[in-house]
């Protein structure tokens, strides 16, 4: 490893972070992009962990609470961090702190159908499919439809 090379890895790693969280998955799969020696890369990664500018529990609790904000559910939410790279403990540990997703998914339904719920079976289903893809549970969708 040539330090030079070393700093321009950290240095850019420094400038993704500078923008935003990232976790550590991402952090490499861009440098990656960027630099083909893998080795320094996760030097440069250690070096970020254990100097607690990557954290991955910091990304999570930043990322469940954008995206809460933007109305989705928890379900959802879980399947991207796992995409990202996050550990399903940690996951779940920090989604299992929160309890108002069923006032989120009755905020989310009242804002896209004002009239509330259908009467109609074809137009509730597709109701409840918008529920389901935006990451809510069955028991948080039946919470606004009853």
């Amino acid at each position: 490893m040539t330090n030079e090379t070393f700093s321009v890895i950290y240095n850019k790693a420094l400038d993704l972070l500078s923008r935003r969280e990232h976790s550590q998955k991402e952090i490499k799969l861009k440098l990656q992009k960027k630099f083909k020696n893998s080795e320094e890369i996760y030097e440069v990664i250690d070096k970020l962990v254990a100097n607690n500018i990557i954290n991955d529990t910091r990304f999570t609790e930043h990322y469940i609470n954008a995206r809460k904000r933007r109305g989705f559910g928890a379900k959802k939410i879980s399947y991207e961090l796992i995409s990202k790279g996050i550990n399903e403990s940690i996951i779940e540990s920090l989604l299992s702190n929160i309890d108002d997703w069923k006032e989120l998914a009755k905020k989310e339904f009242n804002k896209k159908y004002k009239d509330g719920p259908s009467d109609d079976f074809k137009i509730r289903s597709k109701q409840k499919n918008f529920l389901l893809n935006r990451g809510f549970s069955f028991e948080e969708i039946e919470s606004v439809f009853s």
